[in-house]
């Protein structure tokens, strides 16, 4: 027997449509409502003149009734004027939420991907770009290096904090040019009182910076890491430095304190010890697998001792790239370090003094130097010409398997055996042609001068202090035409480089016109501030 549906009129009711649902009614309007909205219907600019005149002529009688009347119609005039910005940034921000194609997440996630100053750019467009550059991945790779003077430490702390504990990397400092490519023996000393006229940004421009304090940055720059108990500084794994006059070793070693995480550490410039900064390394730093530090002052520090070798050796066993640059090294304490590490692969100790070689005997056929594939010794004032032959004959005998890049090159000539005073400028003596016969995968780079140019280290510490720029390249008065030996097209040692692709916007999507209500960060040195107004329509 069938069953009798039976027809139900309350239960079968459609839900009216959304534009048959009558709008809320509105709040009262209280007085000033009342008042403002009478205001708002004159669209007449002559009658309000008009009327403001007879008002200062019926109801103040003397010159201070009026001037207080002005005064007031004026700051009333401000805060509509306030209050209907503000209204519209609003408004705009909605609508913004409302017709922007990506989710917030995807939105974040783009925003992640950008460099420092494009995501300070994009806040700056409107209120919600400006709410999302505020989330924590945003701020993950802080690069803040410039060319001249241009961040101060509030710009640093305001983006760590932001960070928080999703802070992977942060740069700081005045680099004077592109980040050279590994095995590049470029300088990147640099400092300020020495700087020509870089970018139409002249000293006479940075000392009157310098003076407010609106560009350096101080010893106190990287105290945020350190705040917090040291949680923006815990999961940080690339750590680089340059040129931050101010800094020291107090402040240098607290912060690598706070970064037990950190994997890659590079120091340009600094005015810190080489002694304590490995020291404070060792104790703090065991997974770090990069080391790059290069001093402010050629051929000055000369405070490494070998337990702080030992001890950087036993507590950071994955280090496989390590660089000294411009420091005073002795060979008993160079050998502890390369041959100590086992994964070691790329060695720099460019610019250095008192190395003549002798670490390098019998130590390609040892662990912690048959894995070196990255070998560079230029400019090493006391590297002799019979310990490069010696290193030459092991690489032609098989050791160095794994070798790869080989710069012996010296613009000063290499030392004698006798004395280090007397320099060999074409030695007959090293196998070049023999290693690039034996050895073509080798890239060996060995330019040296056809003529003496030699500067003994006393006159050369005078121009360094006189100068007071660390730069090698800058102490010799010329170097001639030099004779450069490779084994390859390329003379110089690149790492490969990715790019990434450009996606264009619907221009159906317009997004309105608005100014954010924060105060975002610019990395020119001021602030976007409420003024700044970004058009993001097509």
């Amino acid at each position: 027997m069938g069953t009798l549906l039976l027809h139900n009129p309350i239960s079968m009711a459609k839900r009216p449509c959304p534009s048959q649902i009558p709008p809320p009614a509105p709040p009262p309007l209280n007085q000033m409502d009342e008042l403002l909205e009478t205001f708002l219907s004159s669209s007449s600019s002559l009658s309000i003149d008009l009327s403001f005149d007879r008002l200062l002529e019926s109801r103040a009688s003397s010159d201070s009734d009026q001037a207080h009347l002005i005064d007031t119609a004026v700051a009333l005039g401000s805060a509509l004027l306030h209050a209907a910005k503000r209204s519209a940034r609003k408004r705009a921000s909605s609508h913004n939420s409302l017709y922007w194609p990506l989710p917030r997440e995807l939105t974040i996630n783009v925003f992640s991907m950008l460099d420092t100053q494009s995501l300070c750019y994009a806040a700056a467009a409107c209120s919600m770009f400006n709410k999302y550059a505020r989330d924590p991945p945003c701020y993950a790779d802080i690069d803040l290096t410039t060319i001249v003077p241009k961040v101060n430490n509030a710009v640093v702390s305001t983006m760590i904090h932001r960070a928080g504990t999703s802070l992977q990397s942060l740069k700081l400092g005045i680099v004077p040019g592109p980040i050279v490519s590994p095995g590049s023996c470029q300088p990147l000393v640099y400092s300020i009182r020495n700087s020509v006229d870089v970018s139409k940004f002249s000293w006479n421009d940075k000392r009157s910076r310098q003076g407010k304090e609106s560009s350096i940055l101080t010893r106190s720059c990287l105290s945020p890491l350190v705040g917090d108990n040291g949680a923006p500084g815990t999961l940080l794994r690339r750590l680089h430095l340059y040129n931050i006059e101010r800094m020291d070793n107090t402040s240098l070693c607290g912060a690598l304190s706070a970064c037990p995480s950190l994997l890659d550490l590079e120091i340009v410039g600094l005015h810190v010890e080489l002694r304590q900064t490995l020291m404070s390394v060792s104790a703090n730093c065991h997974l770090i697998e990069r080391l790059f530090f290069e001093s402010s002052k050629t051929g000055r520090d000369d405070s490494l001792k070998t337990p702080t070798c030992t001890d950087l050796v036993e507590n950071c066993p994955h280090l496989t790239s390590l660089a000294l640059r411009g420091f005073k090294l002795h060979d008993n304490k160079v050998r502890v370090l390369v041959k100590g590490f086992q994964k070691l692969r790329y060695v720099d100790f460019s610019t250095s003094y008192s190395i003549t070689g002798g670490f390098l005997r019998n130590l390609g056929s040892s662990m912690g130097g048959n894995l070196l594939e990255v070998l560079i010794l230029r400019d090493c004032m006391h590297l002799k010409e019979v310990e490069v032959a010696r290193l030459l004959t092991a690489v032609i005998e098989g050791d160095y398997k794994c070798l790869k890049h080989l710069d012996i090159s010296n613009k000063e000539g290499l030392a004698s055996e006798g004395d280090w005073y007397d320099r060999c400028y074409k030695s007959s003596v090293i196998p070049i042609k023999q290693v690039l016969a034996e050895r073509p995968d080798v890239c060996l780079l060995a330019e040296f001068p056809t003529e003496g140019s030699y500067i003994d280290i006393d006159q050369m510490a005078d121009i360094v202090q006189e100068s007071e720029v660390g730069l090698p390249s800058q102490l010799s008065s010329h170097i001639s035409d030099a004779s450069m030996f490779t084994s390859s097209s390329e003379s110089s040692y690149n790492s490969d480089q990715g790019s990434g692709n450009e996606d264009g916007r619907d221009a159906n999507y317009v997004i309105y016109e608005e100014s954010s209500d924060e105060v975002e960060i610019d990395l020119n040195g001021g602030f976007y501030g409420a003024q700044a107004e970004v058009s993001l329509a097509s």
